[in-house]
Formats: C-alpha cells, sequence, structure tokens
C-alpha cells in the first residue's frame, strides 16, 4: 500500500480512447499514474521493479512478467493490464494510430482497459516495465484484424471494469482518487 502522502504526490490523465475503426478500444479511460513511485538514482531499477509488484499484487493484480512494449499495436480482448515503468522511459501510443501519445518515466504506471490498443513508438536504451493483469483474467494477443473484432466486441461489452484501480486500490475508476 502506498502511504497517503505518497498517494497525493500521483497525477492521474484520463484518456477516453474511442473505437478508430480498426481497434474497438474501451468504455473505461486509459490511466495514466504519475509519479507512482520515486526513481531517483539512488533506487535500483530492481528495486523499483519489485515495488511495483508489491503494489500490483496489493490490489489484486498479479505481476506477469517484467520486460519492454512491443513495437506493434496490439490490446487483450479478454484483460486489463497494468504497466509499471521501472527502467527508463518510453514513448507509447493507446488507442491506435490517431490515438494518444505519451511518454512514461520510472516511476510512473498506466492502466490499459481490455480492448485498448498500446505500442511502443520510442524508447531509451534501459527502457523496462512489470506487467500485471488483474487477477482472474486470460490475457490474450489481438491485433485489430476485422475476424478479432467480431469476437472481441461481444467480449469487450461483457468485461468488467478494471478495479480495484492496481495503483491507488480504489473500489472504482469513476470515484475520485
Amino acid at each position: 500500500m502506498l502511504p497517503s502522502d505518497a498517494k497525493d504526490q500521483i497525477r492521474v490523465q484520463s484518456l477516453l480512447l474511442a473505437d478508430d475503426g480498426r481497434f474497438i478500444n474501451s468504455p473505461y479511460p486509459a490511466l495514466v499514474y504519475r509519479n507512482v513511485l520515486p526513481s531517483s538514482g539512488q533506487r535500483a531499477s530492481s528495486d523499483l521493479a519489485l515495488a511495483f509488484e508489491q503494489l500490483f499484487t496489493q490490489h489484486d493484480w498479479p505481476p506477469a512478467w517484467r520486460a519492454g512494449l512491443y513495437t506493434v499495436h496490439h490490446y487483450h480482448g479478454a484483460a486489463h493490464e497494468v504497466l509499471g515503468i521501472f527502467s527508463g522511459w518510453v514513448h507509447a501510443r493507446l488507442g491506435g494510430e490517431g490515438g494518444a501519445r505519451v511518454t512514461l518515466h520510472a516511476g510512473d504506471a498506466v492502466l490499459i482497459p481490455a480492448g485498448v490498443a498500446h505500442r511502443n513508438e520510442g524508447q531509451s536504451p534501459d527502457f523496462c516495465a512489470v506487467g500485471a493483469y488483474l487477477k482472474g483474467m486470460r490475457v490474450d494477443m489481438r491485433y485489430g484484424r476485422d475476424e478479432e473484432r467480431r469476437v472481441d466486441e461481444r467480449r469487450l461489452a461483457g468485461l468488467p471494469a478494471p478495479t480495484p484501480d492496481p495503483v491507488l486500490g480504489c473500489a472504482s475508476q469513476s470515484s475520485k482518487h
């Protein structure tokens, strides 16, 4: 759990990404969290990775991997995802070609609801993230193909909201953090 004073330092940006014809995206916003964990030079990236893993685990988002971000647009049709950046920085595109471009730095996190396309559009040589998925969700890889869309429109409509919040632990994304 984050101490309450640490929660006060986190800035949250909400991005509602509409269907762009190729990617369905989601009725739930992608959330960009700035300054989740301090990333000063005194803290090793492995310590920051472990801190993200512990934070996500506390909120029922078990960590699944430590790696980079794919350079091809993709989404998960059956799972919400959170990334905790523990080393370097990345330019991430959310929502497809015309979507939002965000730069994430060590100490930041991003919640990507199921259906939201995302990809890496450039990174520092040392970029690395922890990836986690809401407990009980099945991870899949989708690329915006027509046959995927037909299946995923129904599947995404039946998925629950990505709660609890993986960073702040709130019960609902619509509640004020």
